[in-house]
């Protein structure tokens, strides 16, 4: 649903929603948003932790707490909006009780009794003695404020790096984002202000003004003694303050928080009813659909009334009703977060690849975003897997852009572009290296950088760039094959290869190589590479990614010398101590946690090794360590994720996973089948299709298969194609507490590469 269907009509509604209970599904249950739990991990194990996110599936406005952690009691005032993931505020609302001279423009507020759901929130400002309540609509939101003390009731309104207007009981302002990008509002407020101040950078309060620009500034609005409540509406925009003013008007005029809330949970479990799961596991059943939830928070729709502004080229654009989609992180999310939009939101993955089209060519370079964030592509880590999304969604039969146009904006970000991690330099000095040599050299230890543009602290990451750019590259010979280059499908086939050039025979791993092509010796590959093994790797260590060759998994089980060593080596690496005491591995290693062994579950290039015994004849050890990490790594509590949730690819793998299956190979119309965790898993897919999963004997006990059947057929393969499901199907999967070693033996899954 978009913001220009989130109307009254539907709100009205809508209002028997009540937010403040959980509602029935026809008397058969709770509905999926009653599952979701937004507080699941909101205490990182090291890193940066998920956010309890209000807001609609995919849209502008989002919001979570501002504070210092989720065990910490004080807020830093309300948020209006949180723009880029992971940031903090722009704007912010506090409201205060108290004299003048007790203000602040972002005061810390103590706070208890919070309620968090994705379409609502509420807190009490206990000190302040005032109840908070708060909901989402996409580009516009409400907040009723309930003083219940006596004494005199303020509203602050804070920006930082910008400035702020009041005419009565209206505010607009804007903050800078970045030189190019502002992110606007306009805030109406329900009771006329008997008083209006601005508080100053230095934090003095100034009287008789009506506007204030700089950093940290405030507007405070006083209201009578006896104002009960005040109530807050208020747009955002990325265009400007009329238009936040506008968005506001066509989404909430005059609604409340009941009302609005009511119609965002309508909007959520039309997006969580997509796959519908059935279970007697309670924690289980809200893992799950907290990872869905997960999964629609970005990126995010910001067309607004037909039009976006674009950071790509600091300009306002008709997006010619295809809305215009920014902030994702692909490396992260080509995974498998774009892969399960492709099954069950075709439409918005279809609006998300031309979105970034569109960038590619508003910046002028042609170069297929990395990083497209709210205020641009940012570039961060490494590689281009932007082309394993579109070569993803092309072969599933997602075929709604110009791929001509895409195969070019790939090739040049993968050609024309440095392969320096963290870049967005020409390529030069490395990228010829790697043309000419197919690996990125390592330097060896005390070897100074003197290459321009590597980042001291991110490093060449050798390997992690080697292996990743092979992929890239073995994608690009699957699109010039379709776009009917076949002299430049040819070359990407061998470019595809490069992965061989760092691996190691002896050791059986990659190993860092240096430019006279000498492997460097001494290195262990669990805690070689300096900080976050950037040295060689990228935050985790050669253990990981001695499996990072996703395209072409056969060849990988060939070089390691077979199926049996293949499988042992994987064992071995579940089981490799750490060494060293757990403070210690994680000073220098902090995205590593999670670890079951030198495995790590926290990670995104760890997500599809439980998949790989699937290659080398054991299906039954991919059952076993999928359930095991599902079980031991996700649960219903503040620490209920292994590591970082960069915003859909850790939560789109347990989504996947506790379906039963998992797409190993983003570009490869391949899926490889797990372990279902659910009795009964219903998927609608487009046109009106479902796909159907069936667990007999289900038990959170067994999670071994004995036997499958698709479609009444006997199904004994460990894998499925996107064609075998695409118009529909039922698989019933025969689940036992032991392993039926036989089963799916017999049949590996394809790898992208057989066929060059």
């Amino acid at each position: 649903m978009n913001s220009k269907t989130f109307t009254s009509a539907v709100l009205a509604a809508t209002v028997a929603a009540c937010v403040s209970c959980s509602a029935k599904d026809g008397g058969a249950g709770l509905v999926p948003v009653d599952y979701v739990n937004p507080s699941m991990g909101a205490i990182s194990h090291l890193l940066m932790p998920a956010f309890p996110t209000v807001q609609l599936p995919n849209s502008m406005l989002r919001v979570y707490p501002c504070r210092t952690d989720a065990t910490g009691d004080r807020l830093f005032g309300l948020p209006v909006t949180v723009t880029n993931h992971r940031e903090t505020w722009a704007f912010a609302l506090s409201p205060l009780t108290g004299g003048v001279e007790g203000l602040e423009a972002i005061p810390a507020l103590s706070y208890d009794n919070e309620e968090v759901r994705p379409y609502y929130y509420s807190v009490y400002l206990d000190e302040e003695d005032v109840d908070v309540e708060f909901a989402p609509s996409h580009q516009s939101a409400v907040y009723e404020f309930t003083y219940n003390g006596d004494g005199e009731r303020w509203l602050v309104l804070a920006t930082k790096a910008g400035g702020l207007q009041a005419d009565g009981g209206k505010v607009t302002g804007w903050q800078s984002l970045t030189d190019r990008t502002k992110v606007y509002v306009s805030m109406q407020v329900d009771a006329e202000p008997g008083e209006i101040y601005m508080i100053g950078s230095d934090g003095g309060v100034i009287a008789d003004a009506s506007s204030i620009e700089g950093d940290t500034v405030a507007v405070a609005m006083r209201f009578p003694d006896d104002a009960k409540s005040v109530a807050v509406r208020y747009g955002i925009s990325f265009i400007s303050t009329e238009q936040a003013g506008k968005n506001v008007e066509r989404e909430i005029r005059g609604l409340g928080v009941e009302q609005v809330a009511g119609a965002g949970r309508e909007v959520w479990n039309d997006a969580l009813g997509k796959i519908k799961v059935e279970g007697d596991d309670e924690e289980a059943l809200r893992v799950f659909y907290t990872s869905l939830y997960r999964c629609y928070e970005r990126p995010i729709c910001i067309s607004e009334d037909g039009r976006y502004f674009s950071a790509y080229d600091g300009k306002v654009h008709d997006d010619g009703g295809e809305p215009f989609y920014v902030d994702d992180w692909i490396w992260d999310s080509y995974r498998a977060h774009h892969p399960l939009r492709v099954l069950i939101d075709p439409g918005t993955e279809r609006d998300i690849i031309n979105s970034y089209l569109l960038m590619a060519e508003q910046t002028g370079t042609h170069w297929m975003p990395t990083f497209p964030e709210v205020s641009g592509d940012t570039h961060r880590m490494n590689s281009n897997h932007g082309v394993a999304t579109v070569l993803d969604a092309w072969v599933k039969g997602l075929q709604e852009f110009d791929l001509a146009k895409a195969y070019d904006y790939c090739k040049r970000g993968i050609e024309e572009k440095t392969l320096i991690p963290w870049s967005d330099r020409p390529a030069g000095w490395l990228d010829d290296f790697y043309k000419k040599n197919g690996y990125i050299p390592a330097l060896r230890p005390g070897e100074k950088e003197t290459v321009e543009g590597v980042s001291i602290w991110e490093k060449r990451q050798p390997i992690a760039v080697t292996l990743g750019t092979a992929y890239d590259q073995w994608c690009l010979s699957q699109l010039a094959s379709i776009v009917g280059k076949k002299d430049e499908a040819a070359h990407y086939a061998k470019c595809a290869l490069n992965y061989r050039n760092v691996f190691n025979p002896v050791t059986k791993f990659f190993h860092p190589k240096d430019k006279d092509g000498q492997f460097i010796s001494g290195v262990d590959y669990r805690y070689d590479g300096g900080l976050g093994a950037r040295d060689y790797y990228d935050e985790n260590n050669g253990w990981i990614y001695r499996w990072d060759v996703q395209h072409n998994i056969a060849d990988l089980v060939a070089l390691n010398g077979g199926a049996g060593s293949f499988t042992a080596a994987l064992d071995s690496m579940f089981n490799e101590p750490m060494g060293m005491a757990k403070w210690s591995f994680y000073s220098f290693l902090p995205d590593h946690t999670g670890n079951v062994g030198m495995f790590s579950m926290a990670n995104e290039p760890s997500l599809h090794i439980p998949y790989l015994y699937n290659y080398a004849g054991k299906p039954y050890m991919t059952q076993k360590r999928v359930r095991t990490l599902l079980d031991q790594w996700f649960r219903d509590d503040l620490m209920g994720l292994p590591g970082d949730e960069d915003g859909g690819g850790m939560s789109a793998f347990v989504v996947f996973s506790a379906m039963g299956f998992y797409p190993v190979t983003p570009g490869l119309p391949i899926y490889n089948i797990g372990s279902p965790m659910f009795r009964r898993v219903v998927m609608q897919m487009p046109g009106g299709k479902t796909l159907e999963i069936v667990a007999e004997n289900y038990s959170p006990d067994n999670k071994y298969i004995q036997s499958a059947t698709l479609n009444g057929m006997a199904w004994d393969k460990p894998w499925f194609t996107h064609e075998d499901i695409a118009g529909g199907g039922k698989f019933v999967f025969v689940m036992g507490p032991k392993a039926n070693k036989s089963w799916g033996a017999g049949s590996v899954p394809p790898s992208g590469c057989e066929a060059e």
